[in-house]
């Protein structure tokens, strides 16, 4: 890379990272408070709702663990629960038997391997089945206060790509580029704005762009003019 194109990199990552600043402030402003979207009392808890949420709303999740977690509460119970049991509660969720088989599978590891307890570890997490990147980023930042990465579901992903952060479409790409941006400290809390920034105002399909605090400096990527 020539010495020109060097400096016109440096200085368009510069630009986005103070892009990037101005996100982060609106968003302080507009959500103060944002707690996680999925209901829980315990890290396991939370393990089970993130497991469930893949292709899923947050909604339709909270609905199904709100029984779920009165008749299975601990590892133990999913682990020793018949199968086809685990799916018929579950089935409302979508992908039912995968996520099912996966929630049994990792409670049975948790008992194995962590006498029961949900590790605090990202490598310790992504051992357990169904659970990726994602899911142990939601854990360890929600339930133990550990920053190991930004949590990226589709809500972040597409505002994210909106707001200019990230060209990229893959959710590790566009982790590392948040990364990159955003201060560690915010790396939990940014996820959660966005997620309620993204169900509030920046929907998929009908982004309210009249009614958005970030209308003056977002370039609005992918918004189909109407």
């Amino acid at each position: 890379m020539s010495g020109v194109a060097a400096v016109a990199v440096s200085m368009k990552s510069c630009a986005t990272k103070r892009h990037a600043a101005k996100v982060l402030r609106r968003l302080k402003a507009d959500y103060p408070e944002a707690p996680c979207a999925l209901n829980h009392k315990t890290p396991f808890q939370l393990l089970i709702a993130t497991i469930l949420s893949a292709q899923c709303t947050d909604a339709r999740v909270n609905m199904v663990t709100k029984d779920l977690f009165r008749k299975y509460k601990k590892p133990a119970d999913f682990a020793a629960a018949p199968l086809r049991g685990i799916e018929k509660a579950v089935q409302s969720t979508g992908f039912f038997r995968n996520k099912a088989k996966n929630i049994k599978a990792c409670s049975t590891q948790l008992l194995e391997e962590f006498d029961g307890k949900v590790p605090q570890e990202l490598d310790s997490l992504v051992r357990l089945a169904g659970v990726g990147r994602k899911t142990a980023n939601v854990v360890l930042g929600t339930a133990f206060g550990v920053v190991s990465g930004v949590v990226v579901d589709t809500h972040v992903g597409r505002l994210s790509r909106r707001l200019g952060l990230t060209e990229a479409k893959d959710a590790v790409k566009v982790e590392r580029d948040l990364i990159e941006l955003l201060p560690k400290k915010e790396w939990i809390q940014f996820s959660h704005r966005m997620i309620h920034h993204g169900r509030a105002i920046c929907s998929a399909r009908r982004p309210l762009c009249g009614q958005c605090s970030m209308k003056r400096f977002c370039p609005k990527n992918g918004v189909v003019k109407k």
